[in-house]
């Protein structure tokens, strides 16, 4: 009896799983099943489908021109595809999207966009009601009316706009068009190119980061990149050129970036603010994409935190709204933080210990130490990080230790952030490595430092003064006794200024044992000694602070 209904079970679910694939089927292939059930089939796309895109140029001189179409049925990227360079025109991508459930009989869905002078399917034999459209500035459009369009993986679902002819994406499943779109722009407009999302938005890869199987983990601090749209303007470059070449601040930026991502293998890079030179940044998420295209193609985690240029420029895309992008991409750990506080990108990461261990070995604090001072007339200069944060560290900080004394080894805080502690100023305290210039820290002192020292945090490091690449040991005023490293990076990005006597472009890394609970720290240059580790130095051994060694 009992074999007898295990039998008919095993064979009413066979049969219910072969009706559910014929089902499946059929309606990927001819679309049968009524809507308020297609939507819960698996190939159903949730969001929003593209029908339509097209471009619309207005003058800035006609003030009867227009750039806007009826909102109820087109949505305007907001991107000026002249960057409000122009002085006599502008441009904007619209486009018409629907939900697949309200697609009607009379609606195409778009299945592929292209840029060129040529209609694409010149010499191509296509179907009779998949022909190119042509739309204004040489962009193309296909449309489908296939009932089963809406579901295909050609389905365009989002469009967007890059700029510049060193534009890359950096998000899972879109893909970038190569040829910018043909508007009538002068040559220092970077050129606009349409980037394209197919089917379903494709969830980001955010791996855990881990301690290697032989204890080590290396950090790769990258400070003040200074990104363009476009590839930028070289600021005090050393050498000028090289083989030749005239320096284009980008490129060189990032080819330094990829050889030192390639010959030191990090962990985690931690990118400490000043990513994006506004200024020379109109479109940010441009600048953004350029370095997390090459941490995401080598499969490497990052985490973000913003500097007092990120978000300059005439229209600059807010701290919330880049954080927003860069909490999308691939292999980012970045979060915006809690709401109730001070800034963007108060946050921390875990790094846990080696094998498969669920225990913190390592905890990265990041924190936003904002812009410029919000009250000048007392404490010009920069700006400081604010009670708040200190605050949500500390209990942060005090509600992390109980698990983090179930490591079997010794656990260690570090800590990120972009503007320097007032007490990187003291001249009396011993540093390693070169003070090139004056150190621009907030003149108010919220007591962050001694903060971090309460807490147990051993290093600290920051960006912001390019020049300064020292590692300057903090000690308790009375005893003398070691208490933190502040170290800087050094700024990596020849879109930033270098000068101070030829400074050289330089990223610093962080070495951990986590077997001795040994950091030692070192610098690598853009040029001249390429290869060296410039003042490679222990600054914590066995978890405790050490003072730096006598060099005979």
């Amino acid at each position: 009896m009992t074999r007898r209904i295990v039998r008919t079970i095993s064979q009413l679910t066979a049969a219910a799983v072969f009706t559910f694939l014929i089902i499946l089927f059929l309606d990927r292939n001819f679309r049968l099943l009524p809507n308020a059930v297609h939507e819960y089939m698996p190939q159903h796309h949730h969001g929003l489908v593209v029908t339509d895109i097209t471009i619309t140029t207005c003058s800035k001189i006609n003030l009867f021109s227009s750039c806007k179409l009826d909102p109820e049925s087109w949505h305007r990227v907001e991107k000026n595809l002249y960057l409000d360079k122009s002085w006599v025109s502008s441009a904007y991508v619209h486009v018409q999207r629907k939900k697949e459930e309200e697609l009607v009989a009379d609606d195409k869905v778009v299945v592929g966009v292209t840029v060129g002078r040529l209609d694409p399917s010149t010499g191509v034999k296509g179907q009779a009601d998949e022909k190119w459209e042509s739309r204004p500035a040489g962009l193309w459009v296909l449309r489908s009316s296939k009932p089963t369009a809406s579901d295909s993986k050609k389905a365009v679902t989002a469009i967007d706009v890059l700029f510049g002819d060193d534009a890359v994406e950096a998000r899972d499943g879109w893909q970038l068009q190569n040829m910018a779109l043909l508007l009538d722009a002068s040559h220092d407009i970077p050129s606009a190119h349409i980037t394209v999302r197919q089917g379903t938005q494709v969830e980001p890869i955010r791996p855990q980061p881990r301690v290697n199987d032989n204890g080590k983990f290396k950090i790769m601090q990258l400070a003040d990149l200074h990104l363009s749209t476009g590839v930028g303007h070289c600021r005090d470059p050393v050498p000028e050129k090289i083989d030749g070449e005239d320096c284009m601040a980008d490129l060189r930026t990032l080819h330094f970036v990829t050889r030192l991502l390639d010959e030191e293998k990090p962990d985690l890079v931690v990118l400490s603010g000043d990513q994006v030179n506004g200024d020379t940044a109109p479109d940010a998420q441009s600048a953004i994409f350029k370095y997390a295209d090459l941490l995401i193609k080598r499969k490497i985690p990052y985490v973000s935190i913003f500097g007092n240029h990120d978000d300059e420029g005439p229209v600059p895309l807010p701290r919330s709204g880049q954080m927003a992008l860069i909490e999308q991409l691939p292999y980012s750990l970045s979060v915006a933080g809690p709401d109730d506080i001070d800034g963007v990108g108060n946050y921390y990461i875990e790094v846990l210990a080696q094998g498969t261990s669920k225990h913190s070995a390592l905890t990265v604090y990041l924190l936003d130490s904002h812009s410029y001072s919000p009250d000048e007339r007392q404490w010009s200069g920069y700006d400081w990080i604010k009670k708040n944060q200190i605050d949500w560290f500390r209990q942060t900080s005090e509600g992390l230790k109980k698990k983090h004394k179930e490591y079997t080894h010794i656990h260690m805080d570090v800590a990120f952030i972009h503007i320097p502690l007032p007490e990187y100023r003291d001249a009396t305290s011993p540093y390693v490595g070169e003070w090139r210039e004056g150190v621009t820290a907030p003149k108010y002192n919220s007591g962050f430092r001694d903060a971090l020292v309460e807490q147990g945090v051993v290093m600290v490091s920051c960006g912001h003064d390019h020049a300064n690449e020292y590692c300057m040991l903090s000690s308790n005023k009375e005893s003398k006794r070691p208490e933190l490293w502040m170290c800087y990076g050094g700024g990596a990005g020849f879109g930033g200024y270098g000068g101070y006597g030829g400074f050289v472009r330089r990223v610093r890394f962080f070495d951990i044992d986590m077997n001795e609970a040994r950091i030692t720290t070192y610098k690598r240059l853009e040029y001249g000694d390429t290869t060296g580790r410039i003042d490679p130095q222990i600054i914590v051994d066995g978890g405790s602070v050490v003072p730096p060694k006598e060099h005979s």
